[in-house]
């Protein structure tokens, strides 16, 4: 039994391998030109050949944007070029898809922060402008009631130009009326002074034909006299 169950593991474990392989494969021509990261560990070697034998060129930090150029699945590297410009090759398994967790972490903190920060500076406007709308409704609130007081102050202003517009019409009527009586009055005081030059020159006719009628009186009594006594005597 168990050397069967031994048997099974073995196959199942070649099974596997060929499927690893045929893995690799398939997906050799799929990494070449795109771009891959250096895996969470803290450095790889980046080498002139696919083996640990060939040259160092230089040690690659955890979190490098390499490009890969090709993939070799027999020897498991890949060839790379570093944003410098540099090629060699690395350990394939070493390259991830996404940049590394500790990078990741990093750009997420600094993001956070970023956030913090907006989010800070988002309640600091937010309360600011809360006080600003406290401020607008207290002079919102001042205006109305000095609005309100300006037409009570309008309505009484109209009323009272109604009253000084009704003096004023009346204060017009009554100067007409005494324009007039100052016109009757220069009338009658004309026609009085007329009425007092013809008085006069009617008093001086009475007068002139009175002497005259007594000049009249004394000229004709002394003949009547005369013309007695002449009869008288021829009696």
């Amino acid at each position: 039994m168990n050397i069967v169950s031994n048997s099974d593991s073995d196959k199942g474990l070649d099974v596997k391998i060929i499927i690893f392989l045929l893995g690799l494969a398939l997906s050799s021509t799929a990494f070449a030109g795109n771009t891959r990261y250096i895996t969470d560990q803290l450095e790889i070697t980046l080498r002139s050949g696919e083996s640990t034998k060939h040259q160092i060129l230089r040690m690659l930090r955890s979190g490098t944007a390499v490009e890969v150029l090709e993939t070799n699945a027999e020897s498991g590297y890949s060839r790379v070029r570093t944003p410098g410009g540099m090629e060699g090759w690395v350990i394939t398994r070493y390259l991830e898809n996404i940049p590394s967790a500790r990078q990741r972490l990093a750009e997420t903190e600094k993001k956070l922060a970023k956030l913090q920060a907006s989010n800070r500076q988002f309640n600091q406007n937010v309360s600011s402008l809360s006080k600003e709308k406290g401020s607008l409704n207290s002079q919102i609130k001042k205006l109305s009631q000095e609005n309100k007081k300006l037409g009570q102050e309008l309505t009484s202003i109209k009323k009272t130009s109604a009253s000084a517009l009704a003096l004023d019409n009346e204060n017009k009527a009554l100067k007409i009326k005494l324009r007039k009586l100052e016109a009757d009055y220069q009338l009658s005081q004309q026609e009085n002074a007329v009425l007092k030059d013809r008085t006069a020159r009617d008093w001086f006719m009475v007068g002139a034909g009175v002497i005259l009628l007594g000049i009249g009186i004394g000229l004709v009594i002394p003949k009547i006299r005369w013309r007695k006594k002449s009869n008288w005597s021829s009696l």
